[in-house]
């Protein structure tokens, strides 16, 4: 397994978000967490990035304990995370906000193929490159977003509500470009409220409900789950 969480438990204060959360993700393939808003499952995703400190439980990566890692050590790691909302430098270019996704990577001189393989999955931001970010509609930013961590060239690509406020056809075209970047070799995490296009378009799903995993599965087998098509599905 790429990543294991085991026994994961995460608080605010007092307040405890997660309650003993286990689960892996294998090389390779493309792993969804679902649920409602509320559920913890960006919370999951701040912890696995180092940006909050587990209450109990280890999540290791490749072997090695990363919650006692500083969340710029996990980065160098390979572990990129594309946030909810985008979290976009609003005044910096389409192109320097690309850059910035290689930021760890300055010293490296080989930059450049990275820029045009982003720019291959994404023309449109080639043409709008030097456009302020801010200015970019809800879609394009998440393109920058995406194609932002790709700089990074992670190992675990994490990919926080993707589809939040967009319209159904950006979606599905955001959607079949995660699907290259996993058939090109990247392993990753996709945490989505729309379960339906999470389950379509992942091989194995984690439920999440209230802080607690509910349900687990091969995600075309969760497809046709009866409570899941009753409680998520509106069936």
């Amino acid at each position: 397994m790429l990543l294991e969480v085991s026994h994961l438990d995460v608080a605010y204060g007092d307040v405890q978000v997660l309650w003993d959360i286990s689960f892996s993700v294998e090389e390779g393939k493309v792993i969804a967490v679902v649920g409602a808003n509320g559920a913890g499952k960006s919370t999951l995703l701040k912890t696995i990035s180092g940006v909050k400190s587990p209450r109990r439980g280890e999540i290791r990566f490749q072997g090695e304990r990363l919650d006692t890692r500083s969340p710029h050590d996990i980065v160098q790691l390979g572990i990129i995370q594309v946030p909810e909302g985008r979290k976009l430098f609003a005044e910096m270019t389409v192109e320097e906000n690309l850059l910035m996704g290689a930021y760890h990577r300055r010293r490296e001189s080989n930059i450049a193929p990275d820029l045009e393989h982003v720019y291959e999955l994404f023309p449109r931001l080639q043409e709008r490159r030097r456009q302020k970010a801010g200015s970019l509609s809800g879609g394009e930013q998440q393109m920058v977003a995406i194609g932002r961590g790709l700089m990074g060239r992670p190992a675990l690509f994490l990919i926080d509500e993707m589809s939040l406020g967009l319209a159904p056809l950006i979606v599905d075209n955001l959607i079949e470009i995660v699907g290259a970047i996993n058939r090109q070799g990247t392993t990753i995490l996709l945490i989505e409220q729309d379960v339906q296009l999470a389950l379509e378009n992942s091989d194995y799903t984690y439920v999440l409900e209230t802080g607690r995993l509910a349900k687990e599965g091969l995600s075309r087998d969760l497809l046709g789950d009866p409570e899941i098509k009753e409680i998520y599905l509106g069936m």
